[in-house]
């Protein structure tokens, strides 16, 4: 493995793949996966896909034009923002891979429950019907409470994979998890492979 700039790494970058990047509404954490979605479009086609909230909601994190134009620009493609566009990575097989960086706990539930009422639950939906693998990278606040049922629901299911997670914050935020971005590369390598990544809950 070879370290890269920044805190994460690179794990025998995979080339020549069609790898989706789903983003929902966790506004303070977007803009955190953004060099880790650079890399991947090194060598790869990567599809960016946002929720409803993220394409259009304005917040002291992100401003929606700006963080939709800094996507196209690193990924050159424009980011699918509804779901009539979402639905034909299903029948044209249009992803190798899925990313749902970061997953919100409300679409996490959603997913476990078989809602399909947004860009990017439709483009999961959409994609798990080819038998190929979804990587979700969690980022919320009540992980280890609401939403710990959803959690465990979709953490054996066909073709769901996570990249690992820790408590954030132990002390103010005790409930909540979030994905370590380091992993996300080596974890949607292994997913690609058939392989969940160890251990999916990090030690404090």
């Amino acid at each position: 493995m070879k370290a890269l700039k920044g805190r994460w790494i690179k794990f025998r970058l995979m080339s020549g793949k069609n790898i989706g990047w789903a983003m929902t509404g966790s506004f303070c954490t977007l803009k955190s996966f953004l060099p880790v979605m650079k890399s991947l479009t090194e060598k790869n086609n990567v599809v960016p896909i946002f929720s409803f909230s993220v394409a259009s909601s304005n917040n002291r994190f992100t401003k929606a034009e700006e963080f939709f134009r800094e996507v196209n620009d690193i990924t050159h493609n424009k980011p699918i923002i509804t779901i009539e566009d979402a639905e034909p990575i299903g029948p044209k097989k249009l992803l190798d891979i899925l990313i749902v960086a970061p997953c919100t706990g409300n679409t996490l539930a959603k997913l476990n429950h078989a809602i399909t009422d947004t860009p990017v639950l439709m483009a999961i939906k959409a994609h798990l019907r080819n038998d190929r693998p979804v990587l979700v990278a969690l980022s919320t606040n009540d992980a280890l409470s609401s939403n710990a049922v959803n959690l465990g629901g979709l953490i054996y299911k066909k073709n769901i994979y996570f990249v690992p997670v820790f408590q954030d914050d132990a002390t103010n935020k005790t409930r909540s998890l979030t994905a370590d971005i380091d992993l996300i590369i080596p974890a949607t390598e292994l997913a690609l492979r058939g392989i969940q990544i160890q251990p999916i809950i990090k030690g404090a």
